[in-house]
């Protein structure tokens, strides 16, 4: 969410910030033609090969372009959006989860571990996510809920970064 919300600003800064680099209109050109060589010395509007006075805009591709271009390059910068993110799966575990399954393990029942055989073993459903994220979400057994702690995506995030840590536990 906070991803989204930098995101959008960073979007709408830009979008401002073009406002400040389009380059100058044909309006002061125009404003600015040389003096008629009739016998007056009027002011005559510059104008196209059609005799029409071309059509003043604040619209600069080049700005546009430019404003794209940044946008891209912001987006592009940060970390790719993954399903699951990896990294606050695992703050959200060290965070919530340590302290009864530090290193793989289960404090309060020694047998029930997270590491992959004792997935396949005592997880309902078995080793899969969906499986961790129901875990995580309703609790079970001494295990509490944390389907009112944690966001959805936080436990998504969590329940990913279990499932393919629990292999490297040893």
């Amino acid at each position: 969410m906070m991803r989204a919300v930098c995101t959008t600003m960073a979007a709408c800064l830009l979008a401002h910030a073009t406002w400040c680099f389009v380059g100058p209109s044909t309006s002061s050109l125009l404003n600015k033609a040389p003096l008629s060589a009739g016998s007056g010395s009027t002011i005559s509007p510059a104008s196209d090969a059609s005799g029409q006075t071309p059509s003043l805009s604040a619209w600069n591709p080049l700005a546009f372009g430019v404003a794209l271009g940044l946008l891209a390059a912001v987006a592009a910068g940060s970390r790719p959006v993954l399903a699951a993110d990896l990294e606050n799966g695992e703050a959200i575990f060290n965070g919530n989860c340590t302290a009864c399954h530090a290193g793989g393990n289960n404090s309060v029942n020694a047998e029930k571990k997270i590491k992959k055989p004792e997935l396949e073993k005592y997880l309902t459903g078995g080793y899969n996510v969906a499986a961790i994220k129901t875990q995580v979400t309703n609790g079970k057994n001494s295990m509490p809920a944390f389907g009112d702690k944690l966001g959805p995506d936080d436990i998504d995030d969590v329940a990913n970064w279990v499932y393919n840590q629990a292999d490297k536990w040893d």
